[in-house]
């Protein structure tokens, strides 16, 4: 999964970047800049938005006819998976603080509107997600098990997605919730979890009317839909990759799609190679990063994707004789 060395060529440093990637201050300076107003509508806009369509389906279905109720139903289900996304990465903004330029703001709506809801431990995230950073794919790597073993085959890889689908993969997320009330350094974190998933419980339930509405279409897509999304987008950033110094040989490229940033990375997360080249560089300035690597000849034709179907196909892979035990 590596790309060749013939396909890395050596041009760094350059006037504009230095030999990690990274922008030189002058041009570092405007990208880091934060967008507070846009990143408070960005947040309105991904509760707002499942709380219109939860309402639209309960109020439209019961006048439709069994079979496209459940489509519906079906329709509004699969499209959670987009709002876990969306939660998950403004979270992710939050933990490397790039949501707010005030810190408190920051990591009060990182934690109780993101990632809370997404039952995600905003503060063990922080920790683990910058080790991830400080060295992919090393020997410290928190998700290293989520990135080896790729090209796996494609009944490997469906075996996987199976999981994901059904909620094996779910549960197994979900169980430590649970063990954590029973240790006091990590109990008043799954406390906070636990209460906003009541409130969400009380709150969806009063005003739709139907108590079964958070676990049929907030905890179930968490543990099914969600899961899948995630481990998508997961390998393809680094699956397959390998340490090295050079994130050219941590992180796939990937040209992005309309339907991929809807439903797999949203808010530019795609441009993934940008971020691990610069992590303090918001989402909003993601695309204007991977033009200036792009423009030094750093990242070529060569290594990028033409779209996440094709690195899928090419993750699902049989792999060589020899890499085989």
């Amino acid at each position: 999964m590596v790309p060749a060395g013939g396909l890395l060529p050596d041009v760094l440093p350059t006037d504009r970047l230095g030999p990690t990637g990274m922008p030189v201050p002058a041009v570092r300076e405007p990208l880091r800049r934060l967008h507070d107003r846009r990143n408070a509508v960005n947040v309105a806009v991904t509760w707002i938005e499942p709380t219109v369509v939860l309402g639209l389906v309960c109020r439209a279905t019961p006048r439709l006819p069994l079979a496209m109720a459940l489509a519906v139903w079906a329709l509004a289900f699969v499209w959670q998976g987009r709002t876990f996304a969306r939660l998950s990465i403004l979270g992710h903004e939050a933990a490397h603080r790039l949501l707010f330029s005030n810190r408190r703001a920051n990591d009060w709506v990182g934690a109780w509107l993101c990632d809370y809801p997404a039952f995600v431990p905003f503060e063990a995230y922080r920790r683990q997600h910058m080790a991830h950073h400080r060295d992919e794919l090393g020997p410290d790597e928190p998700d290293l098990n989520l990135y080896l073993g790729y090209p796996s085959g494609r009944s490997s890889l469906l075996r996987k997605l199976r999981r994901d689908a059904t909620g094996v993969s779910g549960w197994k997320n979900l169980r430590p919730l649970f063990l954590a009330l029973g240790r006091p350094s990590a109990r008043q974190f799954a406390l906070r979890i636990i209460a906003v998933q009541a409130v969400l419980f009380l709150a969806m339930g009063t005003a739709s009317g139907r108590w079964w509405l958070w676990p049929a279409l907030w905890l179930a897509p968490w543990l099914t839909v969600w899961r899948v999304f995630n481990r998508l987008r997961g390998i393809a950033e680094h699956g397959g990759m390998e340490h090295s110094a050079d994130r050219r040989r941590t992180t796939h490229v990937v040209r992005q799609t309309w339907l991929a940033r809807t439903f797999i990375v949203p808010f530019n997360t795609g441009w993934h190679l940008a971020h691990h080249t610069d992590m303090g560089v918001p989402f909003q300035n993601l695309p204007a990063l991977h033009r200036e690597l792009v423009e030094s000849g750093w990242v070529t034709d060569g290594i990028e994707y033409r779209n996440y179907t094709a690195l899928w196909k090419a993750l699902a892979a049989e792999r060589p004789m020899e890499g085989r035990r």
